[in-house]
């Protein structure tokens, strides 16, 4: 398993020590450093069977800055995501084909 994570955020540190309790095997990816392609968000986004706003953080003042709308297509938000990494909402767990975001975070635990 792989946990996209924001050491920063409250949600990706809950998912973290959520993760450690149940002594899961998992590796970290802080996300805003080592920033997903374009193609690592497209499989991202088919493993959560989400529309790409749905893995979003509109309210970040980027979303604005970049012109962005909701009602944007999948191929704008993602490739604005892969542009701007702190867009994407965190923590995400992704454990084969399969992903969860932590909204809240003991929705990971689903992936157990």
């Amino acid at each position: 398993m792989i946990l996209w994570h924001n050491p920063r955020c409250s949600k990706s540190r809950e998912a973290l020590a959520l993760l450690d309790a149940r002594g899961a095997s998992f590796e970290i990816r802080k996300y805003l450093e080592d920033a997903p392609s374009l193609a690592e968000l497209q499989s991202a986004q088919t493993a959560l069977g989400l529309p790409a706003i749905a893995m979003m953080r509109p309210k970040e003042t980027a979303f604005k800055d970049m012109g962005l709308s909701k009602s944007d297509s999948d191929e704008t938000l993602l490739a604005a995501m892969a542009q701007e990494p702190k867009l994407i909402e965190r923590p995400i767990l992704f454990a084969g084909t399969k992903a969860a975001i932590g909204r809240p975070p003991e929705r990971i635990l689903d992936l157990l």
